[in-house]
């Protein structure tokens, strides 16, 4: 008989041992795909940059930048081609402007002075599918 306590004792281990094994697997596995976005990143630019990765991959590659502007954050995301228009929102991911792209390259004329006024860039995302 304590054969057979030692074979369940040990299976008991062996549970246990494989549960935990998953369970850390899982949350390294889940917590890996957002590893490579800063903490402190608005839920709201996460939720558009999860967009972006749901899509086809663009060429040039998808980029997320964060800027000091007006003496706020702001975040801008890169165009996928040369005529669709780039976006710029605050940190409540309000869209503030197209400040380039379009036909004539230059936006749609509600930001001109985003690219003489923005600091502090930081690379908050980049796609490298």
């Amino acid at each position: 008989m304590p054969q057979f306590l030692i074979m369940m004792c040990s299976l008991t281990t062996r549970s246990v041992f494989a549960a935990v094994l998953l369970l850390t697997g899982g949350v390294l596995f889940f917590s890996c795909g957002k590893k490579d976005i800063p903490s402190g990143t608005p839920n709201c630019i996460i939720k558009k940059i999860e967009e972006i990765k749901s899509q086809p991959v663009r060429d040039p590659a998808a980029k997320v930048y964060s800027y000091k502007y007006h003496g706020e954050t702001v975040y801008y995301i890169t165009s996928y081609c040369c005529d669709m228009y780039s976006e710029l929102y605050d940190s409540n991911c309000n869209l503030l402007c197209y400040p380039d792209g379009g036909i004539t390259g230059g936006g749609d004329g509600k930001c001109t002075d985003f690219f003489s006024e923005r600091s502090h860039e930081k690379l908050v995302w980049k796609d490298t599918r």
